[in-house]
């Protein structure tokens, strides 16, 4: 209430102040011409500059009051300043704030420095309370001002607050000077112009938000299919061979018992090294090595001198982390397109080497190689490049070439990662 009654005051005082000094001025310039009193006339011209007055204040206090809910110095204000805080780097909240006033209504010239963060803007002030014969809303700034059409100006200025938070100083006033301020009022347009741009900043950031809740709902999605994926594609590789080896089994029971018992003991040592493990606890090269030694076992049982192995993976290496089942895979495609097909069999080699921070273990074999014979459906080998792509990006590699003089070299590189809870044993090299 006080400050309404301030406000109210202050816009009288200063137009009836004017209004005394022009009618004292043209007093004395016409009291030598005029006989006739003409204070009476000052007088009626005096009551219709307040009730003018009065009437174009008023209206601004209402639109004020129905804008901002409230009326005090600062809502009743023509010159509007707001500081707000946005929960992003400083380009990023330039880029929100000089967005904001270019949608703004009425907006017809923006300029904006990205390099000093500042954003100015002329904006046409419609007039409320007057129409135009079609209904529009005319642009005309003051309802009881006969000074033509007025405009509003925006500055904002973006401050960096720490890496990843800006401050915006937000300035919404009248193009006319301060001065003018006693003496016209903007129908709260400026304050309009402020809520309305506070408000597009707080509505771009909460969308910002849910589209990053999104990106890690999204996220979450994606890893579960990835690790699901995963599994399917470890799950192809496995029951073949097993349904294989039970068979070779079950027909040495009859055939040589103790060669049975001995490809069973192998099928068990193979199987406990393929037990399932979560995605959090990758295998390493010497658990995967010792797999591949169980299956190539079982397989010179029944392929007898025709299958030879040589392992040269040093100690150090075979903490590594490696994914599971892919050394295996090499070593079945070896002997499956390779060797078996091959009269007189050969010999697998099994090789890991670091090469700077990564880790390159080879499968190479002396087999039939690249022929139409010795080709199969590459089922494994897509496998494998999709669980690499899947699991490591581009940190990880795989290529196949052909071996000299004859047969294949497959090459999988991952990154040299150690897991501490296994140490080293055994020989560097062994020769089977």
């Amino acid at each position: 209430m006080i400050s309404s009654t301030f406000h109210i005051g202050r816009l009288l005082a200063a137009w009836l102040g004017c209004y005394l000094v022009v009618a004292i001025i043209v007093a004395e310039a016409t009291e030598d011409y005029v006989e006739r009193d003409i204070g009476g006339y000052f007088a009626l011209l005096a009551l219709f500059l307040g009730l003018w007055v009065l009437s174009g204040v008023f209206s601004h206090m209402r639109r004020v009051r129905l804008i901002a809910g409230t009326l005090n110095s600062g809502t009743l204000s023509n010159r509007q300043r707001r500081q707000i805080e946005i929960p992003f780097e400083a380009g990023e909240a330039f880029d929100l704030i000089d967005a904001a006033i270019r949608e703004l209504p009425g907006a017809i010239l923006v300029e904006s420095a990205r390099d000093s963060l500042q954003v100015r803007a002329k904006v046409k002030r419609i007039n409320p309370y007057a129409m135009h014969h079609d209904g529009q809303p005319p642009a005309a700034s003051w309802a009881f001002i006969p000074f033509g059409e007025r405009r509003n100006q925006i500055l904002a200025t973006v401050t960096p607050n720490g890496e990843s938070a800006g401050s915006v100083t937000l300035i919404c006033e009248p193009e006319d000077p301060a001065w003018t301020d006693a003496f016209l009022v903007d129908h709260g347009t400026n304050l309009e112009n402020a809520e309305a741009i506070v408000r597009a900043i707080t509505r771009r950031v909460a969308a910002r938000r849910r589209g990053e809740q999104a990106e890690v709902r999204q996220t979450a999605t994606e890893k579960e299919l990835t690790v699901a994926k995963l599994n399917l594609l470890h799950a192809q590789v496995e029951p073949h061979f097993l349904y294989n080896t039970l068979a070779s089994a079950q027909v040495l029971t009859r055939t040589d018992p103790a060669r049975a018992d001995e490809m069973l003991g192998n099928l068990i040592q193979y199987l406990r090294h393929s037990l399932p493990r979560t995605e959090d606890a990758p295998s390493t090269i010497g658990e995967e090595l010792e797999r591949a030694r169980a299956y190539l076992d079982i397989l010179k049982i029944r392929m007898g001198p025709r299958l030879q192995l040589q392992v040269d993976v040093p100690d150090a290496l075979r903490a590594v982390l490696f994914p599971t089942m892919m050394l295996q895979t090499l070593v079945e495609n070896a002997i499956k397109h390779g060797l078996e097909p091959k009269p007189g069999g050969g010999t697998v080699w099994i090789l890991a080497r670091q090469v700077d921070s990564a880790v390159a273990v080879t499968v190479a074999d002396d087999g039939r190689g690249f022929t139409a014979e010795g080709g199969g459906t590459g089922v494994g080998l897509r496998n494998v490049r999709e669980r690499l792509r899947l699991a490591y990006g581009s940190a990880a590699a795989f290529s196949i070439v052909a071996n000299f003089p004859s047969g294949v070299a497959a090459t999988i590189t991952v990154p040299h990662t150690i897991n501490s809870a296994v140490q080293p044993t055994g020989a560097g090299a062994q020769h089977a």
